[in-house]
């Protein structure tokens, strides 16, 4: 029986997180090294664990992974979370980019400056309901499927209800404007491997808070 996939990162979502949804998505259990002090991260760039020197980094089948989208299609493929075929894969490949452009607008507003953060608040709130959520809303309405490509679960699907809850924590109702993205959103939480993710005392991390930010950048910075 192979190793559990090890994951080295903070104790916080960051760009870690999505590689916890999409091995959680897929039932695979992970363990995790996480990242206290500035020590910590030095100690993996020296011993050569870290290839360019940042993490996340994920031990799997032997390797030691970094580059999150290196990992993910990695996972992805694995785990039979990619596609039937070489389109399939094409169109998750294309719906996650865009994914990922939300999901990085949301992780980064934590960081901004005092008096940036209302025009970046603005500028996600505006790029999800006019650029990004409209389009998953019409693929699911022109598929006509309850997943995003083909007609099982994929990775653009898990990644996409992980976002989905993110911008619900930025703002409740922001998917009012969107009844597919909602019955979306209802249907892949109920998802068993999904649903225990979602439970209490699960390895998903909360949203960070402005306490947290101090003892990232020590650590990262």
């Amino acid at each position: 029986m192979s190793e559990k996939p090890k994951l080295h990162y903070s104790n916080t979502r960051g760009r870690m997180e999505s590689i916890r949804w999409l091995l959680a998505a897929a039932g695979v259990e992970f363990e995790e090294c996480f990242l206290e002090t500035k020590d910590d991260l030095t100690k993996l760039q020296k011993d050569g664990s870290l290839l360019f020197q940042q993490v996340p980094m994920v031990e799997i089948d032997g390797m030691k992974m970094v580059q999150t989208r290196a990992i993910l299609n990695y996972i992805a493929a694995k785990y039979n979370l990619y596609g039937k075929d070489l389109k399939e894969r094409a169109l998750i490949d294309m719906y996650v980019e865009g994914i990922t452009d939300l999901n990085e607008l949301i992780i980064t507003r934590y960081f901004q400056p005092a008096d940036k953060k209302e025009e970046h608040f603005a500028t996600l709130l505006d790029k999800a309901t006019n650029r990004y959520f409209p389009v998953y809303e019409k693929v699911l309405k022109d598929h006509g499927r309850d997943f995003l490509v083909g007609n099982k679960l994929s990775r653009a699907d898990v990644q996409l209800l992980e976002t989905i809850l993110m911008a619900e924590e930025c703002k409740p109702d922001i998917l009012a404007k969107f009844p597919l993205l909602q019955s979306f959103k209802a249907r892949t939480s109920n998802i068993v491997t999904i649903k225990k993710f979602l439970q209490p005392g699960s390895q998903r991390k909360p949203p960070l808070q402005e306490k947290d930010i101090p003892r990232l950048m020590k650590i990262f910075h």
